[in-house]
């Protein structure tokens, strides 16, 4: 018998999303992101609000990256979800972490995330059941080590998802079977 718990939070796993942006400076802007997701082939939704300087960067800048967390740098990951840019424009030096400027998207790229997502921005979507951020995804690169026969090793890759119901991040790895195929069993 189900119990009804008190979430409304209830879809696990969660992406844990790196958003990569410039300030109006040139300086690096990172924030945490659970709420993101593929919307069609190569277009990503990020459902963030406009108060974030995220947000405020990415529509000045027309370009943003999306890395996807890893369980080397939950520390650093969680970090970016915790302090504001609009409260602390040293964030990003502080964590530690690198980047480089793309060459296709006005947005720099983490080296330290082993999968990078470069995006154009399309729209901001604010009505109320608007999701946000809309990207079209133009270029994505892969570590080499963690790239087999030209697909990437999830084992290798250690990406990370966000538990809403316990707050916790949990490292996905484990192969349990095989997407479009498994299903024809029952068929």
């Amino acid at each position: 018998m189900k119990k009804n718990i008190k979430t409304t939070e209830a879809i696990f796993p969660m992406p844990v999303l790196m958003i990569a942006t410039y300030n109006e400076d040139g300086s690096v802007d990172v924030m945490n992101a659970a709420w993101g997701m593929m919307l069609e082939r190569d277009y990503v939704v990020l459902n963030l609000s406009e108060n974030h300087k995220t947000v405020e960067n990415i529509r000045k800048r027309g370009g943003f990256t999306v890395s996807i967390a890893d369980s080397k740098h939950v520390v650093e990951a969680d970090y970016f979800g915790i302090v504001s840019a609009n409260s602390d424009k040293n964030k990003f030096e502080k964590s530690g972490l690198t980047v480089e400027k793309s060459k296709i998207v006005d947005a720099p790229i983490v080296n330290e995330f082993p999968i990078c997502i470069e995006c154009k921005f399309v729209e901001y979507q604010d009505d109320k059941y608007g999701c946000g951020v809309v990207g079209k995804v133009i270029n994505v690169s892969a570590d080499e080590e963690i790239v087999n026969n030209g697909q990437v090793d999830i084992e290798k890759l250690g990406a990370i998802a966000f538990d809403p119901y316990t707050h916790g991040y949990y490292k996905v790895t484990e192969r349990v079977g095989n997407a479009f195929k498994d299903g024809f069993k029952l068929k």
